[in-house]
């Protein structure tokens, strides 16, 4: 700390107290405080020349990190040191907190104390150094439209001056037209900056939700200890959606500085309508908005990389309820934020409507949930055709349980039903029959059932089972295995259980089954009835397609003798 001498001028430290004013009792020097003023002022000159100087002292003007540290270390046990770290980030984090809050509470005023904010060090996803340069470029181009604009007026004093005063000089007109280009080309400075610093918030946003959606992937993708699980889906989206919008809105604050009333190009009449409409909100605004629901259907439509991985299904999920919410209540919040801050005029250009944007939301959403549909059922269909693909049917022993594919099915279609449920409302089931659970699971329906197999049944003649097989179709309701699915959790399952069992039933009819592989297939059909049927929206759905399988898996057996229906069902209790 410099000592203050009696020569100190106006600017020396304690000059401005009216001791300094009033001089001093012995030869105008500094008066020597006391009492409260000395307590606040520091020791006297004097008394701070004699005092040794302490390289410890952390206060002090001959601070000594080094010499700090190697106190520190050989005084200070172990637990005082992490005490004191453990302080001192708490300190740290209060005050980045305390810089944030400052930031966005009074960031008007910081136009004018750009030296101070560039000093602080808060990293909110790089804003704050957007801000220093916002606020660095806009004091240049008020003081630059002020030199322009003195300039303008003094030329054009100038000139009325020498107007009709001799051959050659400028005339009014003239003069007007060299001013009133000069003006225009000021404005223009002005409003290319203004666009420029706007493209470059619309790319810091784009860059922002990519870094929560990479952070979203880590978040599922991170394993989780036995006994301890992570943030559920909801927890995820919450952030994720909080934390987008929450940049908007800072984003917005900041490009509403070139509309305050204490800048000086901010009544130009560009600031007060193309400025809000084109740049704001159709130039950030809605171009983000739209950026983001192609970027999240992308997820659905643009072909993986070679190498890449995929898209967890959670993450397509997640995006598809992100894509739904913004269509049923984010897109209109915003917009009516932004017309708000920056409010269009009457005769300005045209804005896209709202309806408009959640009509590419919603689109968004729907295709995402579709491939999510695709992806799950196409996972437990893989299961299927591989158990299917893999087995001897001819050479299989009688069966006495259920395969072990047929229990993971069950399983993964539990799952599934959970993630799915804690995003999506449950949807409406078709109310169920009292005995759906109980249905008798048979190879053979009467129409299906040949004359050996049917005593009550006696053709006149041979019949083909294939023609009677593809008869019934004719009369049974079709199935549309990928039609796109509602958004809700009933309709969710009912697609992916649609595409599991109809992948079953194409590597069905590719096989050749003895006696024992029908039976197999018969005890396997009848446990996957018994659960899946209260996940779907229809339990017609899941019997039509089991009956198709035992219907196809009975015509390519070569010894079709099915089991008693009283075994199945034990078979499948005791599994």
């Amino acid at each position: 700390m410099a000592a203050v001498t009696a020569g100190s001028g106006a600017g020396s430290g304690a000059a401005g107290s009216p001791e300094a004013a009033g001089g001093s009792s012995g030869g105008g020097g500094w008066r020597r405080p006391h009492g409260p003023l000395q307590r606040y002022y520091g020791p006297a000159t004097a008394e701070a020349a004699e005092a040794a100087p302490d390289p410890t002292d952390i206060n002090g003007p001959h601070f000594d990190p080094e010499a700090f540290m190697t106190k520190v270390r050989s005084e200070c046990p172990l637990g005082q040191l992490l005490a004191r770290e453990a302080a001192l980030g708490r300190e740290i984090r209060a005050l980045d907190s305390d810089m944030q809050t400052l930031l966005y509470e009074n960031y008007n005023k910081f136009i004018s104390a750009t030296d101070t904010i560039r000093k602080m060090k808060v990293d909110f996803r790089h804003m704050e150094a957007e801000m220093d340069d916002l606020a660095a470029n806009m004091a240049a181009i008020s003081a630059s439209s002020a030199r322009v604009s003195a300039a303008l007026q003094e030329r054009h004093r100038r000139g009325a001056q020498l107007a009709g005063t001799g051959p050659g000089r400028f005339t009014g007109a003239d003069q007007w037209g060299v001013s009133r280009g000069g003006a225009d080309a000021a404005a223009e400075l002005v409003a290319r900056a203004a666009r420029e610093r706007v493209d470059r918030y619309l790319r810091a946003l784009q860059t922002f939700f990519l870094g929560c959606l990479g952070d979203v992937r880590q978040a599922l993708a991170a394993p989780r200890p036995p006994g301890k699980e992570g943030p559920g889906l909801p927890d995820l989206l919450a952030t994720l959606a909080a934390s987008v919008l929450g940049q908007l809105k800072a984003v917005l604050a900041y490009v509403q500085l070139f509309t305050a009333r204490d800048v000086a190009f901010a009544s130009l009449p560009y600031f007060k309508g193309e400025f809000c409409v084109t740049a704001v909100r159709e130039g950030l605004v809605v171009a983000f908005v739209r950026w983001l629901c192609r970027t999240a259907r992308g997820f659905a439509d643009g072909p993986a990389e070679r190498g890449a991985p995929a898209a967890p299904p959670a993450l397509l999920l997640l995006l598809a309820r992100l894509c739904l919410d913004y269509e049923n209540s984010t897109i209109s919040y915003i917009l009516t934020l932004t017309d708000e801050q920056f409010p269009p005029q009457d005769s300005g250009p045209a804005v896209t409507p709202g309806p408009a944007l959640c009509a590419e939301a919603r689109a968004a959403a729907q295709r995402l949930l579709d491939h999510y549909v695709q992806v799950q059922g196409a996972a437990v269909a893989q299961m299927l055709r591989k158990s299917v693909e893999t087995r001897d049917w001819l050479g299989t022993v009688e069966p006495r349980n259920v395969r072990a594919v047929m229990k993971r099915v069950v399983e993964d279609i539990t799952a599934i039903d959970v993630q799915v449920g804690q995003l999506f409302e449950e949807g409406v089931r078709r109310a169920q029959s009292s005995d759906s659970s109980r249905r008798a699971f048979s190879v053979y329906s009467s129409s299906r059932a040949p004359g050996r197999y049917a005593p009550s049944y006696t053709p006149s003649a041979p019949m083909d089972t294939h023609l009677l097989s593809n008869i019934q179709k004719l009369f049974s309701e079709r199935i549309d295995i990928f039609s796109p699915v509602e958004f809700n959790k009933v309709s969710v399952l009912t697609g992916i259980i649609k595409i599991s069992l109809k992948t079953l039933l194409e590597c069905v009819r590719l096989r050749t089954l003895g006696r024992f592989g029908l039976q197999q297939v018969q005890v396997d059909g009848h446990y996957l009835q018994l659960y899946l049927w209260r996940f779907a929206s229809d339990e017609r759905v899941v019997q039509g397609l089991l009956d198709e399988v035992a219907a196809s898996a009975a015509h390519r057996c070569l010894d079709p003798v099915p089991m008693e229906h009283s075994v199945v069902e034990l078979i499948c209790e005791r599994g």
